[in-house]
């Protein structure tokens, strides 16, 4: 199923990167949507299935052309390279753009995901008793995670490792963000911001020739921390790839079936018309953590007032969502009626 690409097809693959790793980022947004409404999910999935014994042997006898190939290794890393660019560029922008207009950036992604929901559907005419039952499972899957109450942070390496395992299902399984779980873990902040924002600084003072970050106790800490976290979640990638294999060519439609269900109940998590609640210590002020942020407790959701000029453009950011997944939609049919 692996195939050669085109420059063109390369660069195309490199934004999606970018948007899978943007996606990722973002609580209540799934990496693993991207790739299936765009439609590079299952080469996704069967490409890290190809990461097992017989590529670590072809790698350890120095055979890297082969390891390289058997891996599907033109696809995954450009994908990678993109995603990897995203995390310093374009999830940079977004992190902006969320601390000032936070309202349309949910409202965009919350169009995006509707407009998922109805392309995934449209093509599954496969509902019967079998697959109606596994929709609805993954329904309430999908509500009761939006529900859940985010925990204490937790810098256990160990803990870490479990996270990193954890969180890159949203890669994996389109509707369940990565980014959400870890707010659910408490360790949102500590492995997307502060880890990231750590690495950032140690490369840029790097490039400029300053190595005193390795006589900084504070940043080596972040840094094991990021390490932890990354083999954590590359171990959660290639075993949940290998587990996802096998469901998708044996479980095909109840395995869709109950995605469309989840990344229905998920549209909960993206509300954009919510407040932040945040937990209180026991004097009655806010719960901070260890710097000193509010702990978020969970969101209070609410239907907007439409005779406000705010709530009048979240609706046209929704609009510019399904916008986005419908020139998506175009790009892949024109892609199949081109091959």
């Amino acid at each position: 199923m692996f195939h050669k690409r085109s420059i063109t097809d390369k660069a195309l693959l490199f934004i999606k990167g970018l948007a899978m790793g943007a996606a990722n980022k973002v609580p209540g947004v799934s990496g693993g949507i991207v790739a299936f409404v765009v439609g590079f999910y299952e080469e996704f999935i069967y490409s890290l299935q190809k990461i097992n014994l017989k590529a670590f042997k072809l790698l350890f006898n120095g055979r890297f052309r082969s390891f390289y190939r058997y891996v599907n290794g033109p696809f995954l890393s450009i994908l990678v390279l993109g995603m990897l660019f995203s995390y310093f560029s374009v999830s940079q922008v977004l992190d902006y753009f969320l601390e000032r207009k936070e309202l349309y950036v949910w409202s965009g992604f919350f169009g995006m995901i509707i407009g998922s929901i109805y392309f995934i559907s449209k093509d599954f005419h496969h509902w019967n008793r079998t697959t109606i039952p596994a929709g609805i499972l993954g329904l309430i899957l999908g509500v009761s995670i939006s529900f859940l109450s985010p925990a204490r942070e937790n810098d256990n390496l160990l803990f870490i490792f479990l996270c990193g395992m954890i969180s890159v299902s949203g890669m994996t399984l389109p509707g369940l963000s990565g980014s959400f779980i870890l707010i659910l873990l408490g360790n949102y902040v500590l492995l997307l911001v502060d880890s990231v924002n750590g690495l950032y600084d140690t490369l840029a003072e790097v490039f400029q020739g300053d190595f005193s970050f390795v006589r900084n106790s504070a940043r080596l800490e972040i840094l094991k921390i990021l390490a932890v976290f990354t083999a954590g979640s590359a171990a959660g990638l290639v075993t949940l790839s290998h587990l996802l294999g096998y469901v998708l060519k044996h479980y095909r439609y109840l395995t869709t079936a109950v995605i469309i269900g989840f990344i229905t109940g998920s549209l909960g998590v993206v509300w954009p018309w919510k407040r932040t609640l945040f937990a209180q210590g026991p004097d009655g002020g806010l719960l901070l953590d260890s710097n000193g942020d509010p702990v978020i407790q969970n969101y209070e959701r609410y239907l907007p007032d439409l005779s406000f000029a705010e709530n009048q453009w979240a609706l046209f950011y929704i609009g510019v969502g399904l916008a986005i997944l419908i020139a998506l939609e175009w790009y892949g049919q024109n892609q199949k009626s081109d091959a």
